[in-house]
């Protein structure tokens, strides 16, 4: 899948308390919880950030509790993909589960500044810088991980799959 957006910048050890402030967990409508991504560390990200944009942030990525509201938030706000050198595990599979991209990449995460625009091929991993130049390779998603995405995620996948069987058996 080729993807080209903006990238939004952020530091080391962003938790889910700074992507989804604990205020808005008793919120379910992902919309609404788009609207509050970010909210105390930087307000400007829900009513600026545009359907196609990149996270690009530091180590740790989604580190905290397991809410599975964080990654919501981030789709439903128009993220199309987030890079970082590491993930916690927890927002990894949260992530996957909604059909979210995430790319290991430490090198783009080095090099890659607030603002510039990129280019990236999720299925061969390469995220290219259209402002700076370069391009960087992450490390490949695994192809169930690929396929995940591809479905819109984990309930989409499952529920194709019932679909299917359900119009075989008859």
């Amino acid at each position: 899948m080729l993807l080209k957006g903006k990238v939004w910048r952020f530091a080391d050890h962003i938790d889910t308390d700074l992507i989804i402030p604990a205020r808005y967990l008793n919120v379910s409508d992902k919309n609404i919880l788009a609207g509050h991504a970010f909210a105390d560390l930087r307000p400007e990200f829900a009513r600026e950030v545009k359907p196609g944009d990149f996270i690009v942030s530091g180590i740790n990525f989604g580190c905290g509790s397991s809410r599975e509201h964080a990654p919501l938030a981030l789709k439903a706000a128009g993220i199309a993909a987030i890079i970082a050198p590491s993930f916690a595990r927890i927002f990894y599979r949260n992530s996957f589960n909604i059909g979210l991209p995430l790319l290991e990449c430490a090198e783009a995460s080095d090099k890659v500044k607030e603002g510039d625009m990129l280019e990236v091929d999720t299925l061969q991993g390469r995220i290219q810088n259209l402002t700076q130049g370069g391009t960087y390779q992450s490390q490949s998603i695994p192809p169930f991980m690929q396929q995940l995405i591809d479905a819109g995620g984990l309930v989409n996948q499952i529920r194709t799959r019932v679909q299917a069987q359900g119009q075989l058996s008859r």
